[in-house]
């Protein structure tokens, strides 16, 4: 935990143009070193842990993101994988944009999560892609 009365440092983001949704990490990536941008871009960086939000509520998923994210931190973990899904929207033919696919990189741009993320990016397609999130958590001191 930070001390009180300190802000967390900014979580990095890679945004798309139209959205709020993270983009995958690209060398250059404030937050990352050049290979790990470039391993978690290729889908070569293994997620040490895995959270799968598929069929919960809102209120659920936050709280289940939030226990996942500071126990993975308190482990000393660095990346991991947070499965949100595409979501459904029947007027679209079943493909739109989820609650927990837009609420989920917010949640973790926020207190207390904030202070434990360096970003969140857009899987590779070999992790979920589209439908899933790196979590790149702080090291540990």
């Amino acid at each position: 935990m930070k001390p009180a009365g300190r802000p967390a440092p900014p979580v990095a983001w890679r945004v798309g143009p139209e959205s709020d949704r993270p983009l995958p990490a690209r060398p250059g990536t404030p937050g990352l070193d050049r290979n790990t941008a470039r391993r978690l871009g290729q889908g070569r960086r293994a997620p040490e842990a895995r959270l799968d939000l598929h069929g919960m509520t809102s209120d659920a998923a936050h709280g289940a993101l939030t226990r996942f994210v500071m126990e993975s931190a308190a482990l000393g973990r660095r990346c991991v994988l947070v499965v949100t899904g595409k979501g459904r929207c029947p007027q679209s033919g079943g493909r739109g944009e989820g609650v927990l696919r837009r609420d989920a990189p917010r949640w973790l741009g926020v207190a207390p999560l904030a202070a434990e993320v360096v970003g969140v990016f857009e899987a590779h397609a070999r992790h979920g892609g589209g439908g899933a999130l790196y979590v790149y958590l702080r090291r540990r001191r």
